[in-house]
């Protein structure tokens, strides 16, 4: 009997490829590495710099079709990596909910398990729209029984998240905020929902 191929595609925006990372790894990156499936496995990180969740929810389907292979010989999962980009577009929460939902609905509808990281934080200026943001996709995922990772919440105050941001001098993590948000996400159900035992 052949064994079931697992393809993970992860769809974002640059954060889920590690930008600002000198390992070039990212959280996506780490995480992987922290997985152990035996069996068959291959990862695919689908990132367009300065993404909304509109413009996601409209590639998305597209992008990972091609990547996804055969029921019957493949076990196809989807991770919507969001970023921060609806604050930066003035996206109105209702609308970023939305644009979630019809995402989530569209992977169930094609039977394909959804698991959701939210965005964490960047410019303090932003703090409060963006947990904002988050509280709403945290929402949109529960009602749809989808795990869902909070980074924003544990991160916002965090030491260690606020020092590579200023070290980097942007927006973007470096080695070590990429390494806690990928600890976020292997702690908030990940090996529960790849059907794996825990991580040690």
């Amino acid at each position: 009997m052949t064994q079931t191929e697992v393809r993970i595609c992860v769809v974002g925006d640059e954060l889920s490829v590690g930008v600002g990372d000198a390992r070039a790894l990212g959280w996506t990156g780490r995480v992987m590495a922290r997985t152990r499936f035996g069996r068959p496995a291959m990862a695919f990180t689908l990132a367009v710099p300065g993404e909304t969740s509109s413009a996601l929810g409209a590639r998305w389907q597209a992008e990972t079709e091609s990547r996804f292979g055969p029921e019957d010989t493949c076990e196809n999962r989807l991770v919507v990596a969001l970023g921060r980009h609806d604050v930066d577009s003035s996206l109105s929460v209702a609308r970023s909910r939305l644009n979630l939902a019809n995402i989530l609905d569209v992977a169930e509808t094609s039977r394909i398990p959804a698991f959701v990281v939210g965005p964490p934080p960047g410019r303090p200026e932003d703090g409060g729209r963006i947990a904002e943001l988050s509280a709403a996709f945290s929402d949109v995922a529960s009602r749809r029984r989808v795990p869902y990772v909070d980074t924003y919440t544990p991160l916002a105050q965090h030491e260690q998240w606020l020092a590579d941001l200023a070290t980097n001098g942007s927006t973007y993590p470096g080695q070590a905020g990429y390494g806690l948000m990928a600890w976020l996400v292997l702690h908030t159900g990940w090996h529960a929902w790849l059907g794996l035992p825990a991580d040690e």
